[in-house]
């Protein structure tokens, strides 16, 4: 059986998918930009505003799931510039700060609608 997510704390999803889909006690959390919901449009400021709105997004998804960043077992970071990966990772350590998941982060040519950071994420019950 699979479980459709959705939070109206986290921006809708730009194109045919879900924000998330649980199934057999694993909740697969889709790219999340750093779009703020009140807005709908990309935080003010760079790498750093942007990680954190990404990873809010995250847990807001997580959170009407019923998990947290604790469940968490394995990100994916995709950055428009690999220069910015110290300053995301500063970020990024201030929500997985013991027993961090796993993770593999890649520069890619572009993200949707020009973010410089985009998240998803695996996240499971234990």
């Amino acid at each position: 059986m699979k479980r459709i997510i959705s939070s109206p704390e986290a921006p809708a999803a730009i194109g045919p998918y879900s924000q998330a889909v649980e199934a057999n006690g694993t909740v697969y959390v889709s790219g999340q930009l750093p779009i703020d919901v009140k807005t709908g449009k990309f935080v003010d400021g760079g790498i750093k505003e942007q990680t954190e709105q990404a990873l809010l997004n995250i847990g807001a998804i997580l959170k009407a799931a019923g998990y947290s960043y604790a469940d968490v077992v394995k990100t994916t970071v995709l950055l428009s510039d690999m220069n910015n990966f110290k300053e995301m990772n500063e970020v990024y350590a201030k929500y997985f700060t013991s027993e961090c998941p796993a993770r593999a982060a890649f520069q890619v040519v572009k993200l949707p609608l020009g973010a410089m950071v985009e998240i998803e994420c695996v996240a499971v019950k234990g």
